[in-house]
């Protein structure tokens, strides 16, 4: 409730500031200048308050609570860059009074004609830029949400048995089916990633948001996803449901048991700190999948990698599905190199961001060392997945949903 206050407040300021900046900047122009403005302005805090209010009355439904919390956050943006532009006035016209008190007699007269002054630039610049929050979210919601990418990888693992090598693996993350608002979209995801025919599908975790019942309607299109040697998962901190209030503590556990009905009925195999081997040809590799282990102390520990691996000594090839990149650097790095590749979601990559090239950069990163793509130390392997869904933001901007498909080699 003290947020909530403090984030009014920060409105009220926002929106007293900007009205008085901007009737005090256009008094002298014409009074359809001064309606252009003033429409611009209140337009974004009609849109703004309107959009507070129906998230408070639709903070159980996280679709629309989505798209009306992106909106509010759209319209305090547009508001923040509105202040700088007409606070960088107000400081100009502080050294411009300043500078008429002490040298009077160096004022020229005013110049002839009308022509745009200072103010009314900043003014204007900051208001056209101010919108562009609003368009940017609206491309991402969009075009951007169900934007579905493959990207490839190969994955050169030297001691990787003959009769895998060549090995296909598909891997999608962070579905989030509490957010999803077209079926059709999230159903044409699903075709791109059959179409790629993975002898293997490994999925690491965050299937709801917070309920199993956000997948009700969604199972029978995840369900199609087969593989010949299987479809494996794991699960992330969205699917413990930490994130609500239950009523009582075993309706938190029959929901975690809803859960994996869920992901039986999927018809995938869900790895709570176990393993699979898989063999052909008397070769073995072994599939782990440990519960979320994260090395942020705001996420759980629920991850045991010591009951996950055991019985794989015989295995080659080691192949870890971990929600959380943080684990690879917390844990599996110092302790366990015998894992040759681990398979992470979880940071979507922030659902924004820019890759252009070999460049990256998203916010994210300045919270995970490794958010997006391979990385390699110690002759070890971590992808992080992009993530299949959206949280919060019902879209994505340069940051497009992903199904990675990997090809093991020996070389």
């Amino acid at each position: 409730m003290n947020i909530l206050i403090i984030f009014l407040i920060i409105l009220a300021f926002l929106e007293f500031y900007g009205y008085q900046a901007i009737k005090t900047t256009f008094k002298t122009r014409a009074a359809l200048s001064q309606k252009i403005y003033k429409r611009i302005y209140f337009s974004l805090s009609v849109i703004s308050l309107a959009a507070l209010i129906l998230t408070y009355i639709y903070r159980d439904e996280p679709v629309y609570r989505n798209f009306l919390s992106s909106i509010v956050l759209a319209g305090v943006i547009s508001k923040l860059i509105l202040f700088i532009f007409l606070f960088v006035d107000d400081i100009r016209r502080f050294f411009v009074w300043i500078y008429r008190k002490v040298a009077p007699e160096k004022i020229q007269g005013k110049p002839t004609g009308k022509p745009i002054s200072r103010s009314e630039f900043l003014t204007t610049t900051g208001t056209v830029l101010a919108t562009a929050p609003l368009a940017v979210m609206a491309f991402g919601i969009s075009s951007g949400a169900y934007d579905y990418r493959v990207r490839r990888e190969k994955v050169i693992i030297p001691h990787l048995p003959k009769s895998f090598h060549g090995l296909k693996i598909a891997q999608i993350s962070d579905i989030h089916s509490g957010s999803f608002f077209n079926k059709t979209a999230v159903s044409g995801g699903v075709d791109m990633l059959l179409a790629e025919k993975p002898d293997v599908v490994f999925f690491t975790g965050d299937l709801v948001n917070n309920r199993a019942l956000e997948m009700q309607e969604y199972v029978d299109i995840f369900k199609r996803i087969k593989a010949p040697l299987g479809v494996y998962s794991t699960l992330g901190n969205h699917d413990y449901g930490d994130y609500v209030q239950w009523a009582t503590p075993e309706l938190k556990a029959a929901n975690m048991v809803h859960l994996k009905e869920v992901h039986a009925a999927l018809g995938w195999d869900l790895l709570n700190n176990e393993n699979r081997v898989l063999e052909q040809s008397g070769d073995k590799i072994a599939i782990i999948g440990v519960e979320n282990w994260s090395n942020k102390g705001r996420f759980p520990k629920y991850g045991d990698m010591e009951i996950a691996r055991q019985n794989t000594e015989d295995a080659a090839v080691k192949l870890l599905l971990s929600h959380d990149p943080s684990h690879w650097e917390g844990e599996i790095l110092p302790k366990y190199n015998d894992i040759d590749v681990m398979f992470a979601g979880h940071t979507h990559g922030m659902q924004f961001g820019i890759e252009i090239g070999g460049f990256q950069w998203s916010p994210v990163q300045y919270m995970y060392k490794q958010w997006a793509g391979l990385y390699e130390e110690k002759n070890q392997y971590l992808y992080v997945n992009r993530g299949y869904g959206f949280l919060g933001f019902p879209g994505r901007i340069g940051m497009p949903p992903e199904i990675t498909i990997f090809e093991l080699q020996q070389s």
